[in-house]
């Protein structure tokens, strides 16, 4: 088993932490809870960091320095760099330059974390092992003019520290002093960033995984409600790679994006600006496309019996006639009202719907009908 590691690749430092914290989090943190107990402050702060600093990656590193989906208020912006450091994802600057590489080589050998190599890889597996060199930043010169991302960049690492350890050490022992200092480096601490880390890594594997494809089959991104409950509404993965400057993941009314929440209050307050979002038609076009190559792949299938067959035909056949519509109505750009936003809404709902159903149901569905 362990001939098979390539150890001259290892990249000791980060695997060290990576391991070191999970280790500690599994032995340490129950062994002072064993001893100490816990109180309402330790899980108060647990909460309040993990929000700080996961907001800080979903809304700073991803949306606004990765993808300039917004512009943030200077106050904002500080501070983002500030409790993102404490999330031990590196800087800012590395971060939205391999985040922007994933984009532009996804599921490629250019990719950071290429889903293809494995969950492993895509997981953890890249940053414990050095399989290519540092990146040159060549991907991100508007963040290199930005002042304070690179002296974050400089001093990413003991500003790091500071914020996941000493920071809330310094809370717990204001609080109860030195049993909850401890308490508090342990749980708003080490756990903290091994269930934030853990849950980021999340979005880079099982998101690539598991879940649906209704905006682009193109690449492994895929839409998870579940993971977007445990990463502040990053789970929507799908519609991210298919529109990715969109300050928005969860583009519909019962989809939990609680980044897109607060970027959107942060607009409402003059802390936010220029909020890049993709018009409603569009992004019912990317699913008219997706439902007609799904359909196009079932129409092939040699099993399907005759009458599903028809009626499937007769769906698509309809899909392709609302396409045309709608690519004659965009040539002449006319304006598009709600109405008609409803009925390509519709169209597209029954779609989707009828791709779902059995053999025998469309059969039954095309005799009714």
């Amino acid at each position: 088993m362990f001939k098979r590691i390539p150890f001259e690749r290892v990249h000791w430092v980060t695997s060290s932490f990576l391991i070191g914290t999970l280790l500690l989090t599994l032995t340490a943190v129950p062994a002072y809870l064993y001893f100490f107990g816990l109180d309402w402050f330790q899980v108060a702060l647990f909460f309040v960091m993990l929000s700080a600093c996961g907001f800080s990656i979903t809304l700073g590193y991803h949306r606004m320095f990765s993808h300039l989906a917004f512009r943030g208020h200077w106050l904002v912006r500080t501070l983002v760099l500030f409790f993102g450091a404490g999330a031990f994802e590196n800087s800012a600057l590395m971060w939205s330059c391999e985040h922007r590489t994933h984009h532009k080589h996804v599921d490629h050998d250019e990719d950071p974390y290429d889903i293809s190599k494995g969950l492993f890889h895509a997981h953890i597996g890249w940053l414990m092992f050095k399989l290519k060199g540092d990146p040159d930043y060549s991907n991100v010169p508007d963040l290199k003019r930005d002042w304070m991302v690179m002296l974050q960049h400089k001093y990413i690492h003991w500003l790091g520290v500071f914020v996941a350890f000493v920071f809330p050490g310094a809370l717990g022992y204001m609080w109860g002093g030195w049993h909850s200092a401890l308490g508090a480096v342990l749980i708003a601490g080490v756990a903290r960033v091994v269930f934030l880390q853990h849950c980021t890594f999340c979005i880079n594997s099982l998101c690539h995984y598991i879940g649906k494809r209704p905006y682009s089959s193109r690449c492994s991104a895929r839409d998870s409600w579940i993971m977007a409950v445990v990463t502040f509404g990053e789970g929507y993965h799908n519609y991210h790679h298919e529109f990715q400057h969109d300050y928005r993941n969860g583009v519909k009314p019962w989809q939990f994006d609680p980044t897109k929440w607060i970027i959107w209050t942060l607009s409402q307050v003059g802390l936010a600006a220029d909020l890049r979002r993709v018009p409603s038609e569009k992004i019912l076009l990317a699913e008219l496309a997706e439902a007609q190559r799904r359909m196009e792949t079932k129409l092939e299938c040699p099993h399907m019996t005759d009458a599903a067959r028809a009626y499937m035909s007769a769906a698509y056949a309809r899909l392709q006639s609302t396409a045309t519509e709608w690519a004659q109505f965009k040539d002449a750009q006319m304006e598009i009202t709600r109405e008609m936003l409803a009925e390509l809404r519709k169209e597209v709902r029954l779609a989707i719907a009828s791709l779902h159903l059995p053999d025998h149901e469309m059969a039954a569905a095309g005799s009714a009908a």
